[in-house]
């Protein structure tokens, strides 16, 4: 496990290097979710390729830029699921993006995660790893990646981060929205995933949701890439994670890409969010 944690400290430095003088511009290729690629994401893939296929501890690999698996060593022990750069369209404007990746064994399903990691790219870069009992983050000083804390959700937060096309949302879903900020909670959305599950997790806890919605009845984010490494994640960190109702790690995955609605946060946010999916099933 220290040599994939290794490759990805080595790719996030290198990944740096490409945000700061890469090209922003779209390519001529779709991934298989059909989102037009940037030339950032295929760049940033490459580079965490290579480092994986260094390390005789990884069977396969699997990214959301690419339409299969990748086998790597017959005999490795890890399989690993990443996204090399989710919301690289933010960097045109300047907001921080992230990298994802879900440490698998035996097959790509959540109840087979045993580790995650995720890369910040903003002010600062820094480096988040769950290995099932603590959360610690790591903070990018020259070249050298250093222990900067532990992190521990509250039972209740105070920030919200809603997610998909709101026009789309289902009615019951826009009440228990607008309930949260009838309490008091304070709207963070950058439209970025990484940094605003970051933002809530420093900040103490809250809740980030992207629901089934009229028009992606399953959701939009990827449950082996996004969805499963950030459930654990949170759960590491004392919080929860739910489709609405079910826990997210249990869900079913029956093909690599594969979305799922999902929901992050302490717990009484996500008590809250299975009450009103529950009455509303």
């Amino acid at each position: 496990m220290n040599e994939i944690i290794e490759a990805i400290k080595k790719a996030s430095i290198k990944i740096k290097g490409i945000i700061e003088q890469g090209d922003t511009s779209k390519s001529d290729n779709q991934n298989s979710t059909g989102d037009t690629q940037l030339k950032l994401d295929i760049a940033s893939d490459i580079v965490i390729e290579k480092e994986f296929k260094k390390i005789a501890s990884i069977k396969q690999i699997v990214s959301e830029e690419q339409e299969n698996i990748v086998d790597i060593h017959k005999d490795g022990k890890y399989l690993i699921a990443y996204d090399p750069l989710d919301g690289s369209s933010l960097v045109d404007v300047n907001l921080s993006v992230g990298s994802i990746y879900g440490i698998y064994e035996n097959s790509f399903t959540g109840k087979n995660i045993i580790a995650s990691v995720y890369v910040v790219f903003g002010p600062r870069v820094e480096m988040v790893i769950a290995d099932g009992k603590t959360v610690k983050m790591y903070r990018l000083y020259d070249e050298d990646f250093k222990y900067i804390q532990d992190i521990k959700l509250n039972e209740k937060g105070k920030l919200q981060a809603p997610g998909s096309t709101q026009k789309c949302w289902y009615p019951y879903h826009k009440k228990m929205i607008d309930d949260f900020f009838a309490q008091g909670y304070r709207l963070r959305y950058s439209g970025g995933m990484v940094p605003d599950l970051h933002q809530i997790l420093l900040k103490g806890g809250g809740l980030f949701s992207y629901p089934s919605t009229s028009d992606l009845p399953k959701g939009k984010l990827r449950q082996l890439f996004e969805v499963f490494p950030f459930a654990f994640v949170y759960e590491c960190a004392g919080g929860e994670a739910v489709d609405g109702i079910s826990r997210v790690l249990d869900v079913e995955t029956l093909h690599i890409h594969d979305t799922s609605p999902c929901f992050f946060g302490s717990c009484e946010e996500i008590k809250k969010v299975k009450e009103v999916y529950l009455k509303n099933a």
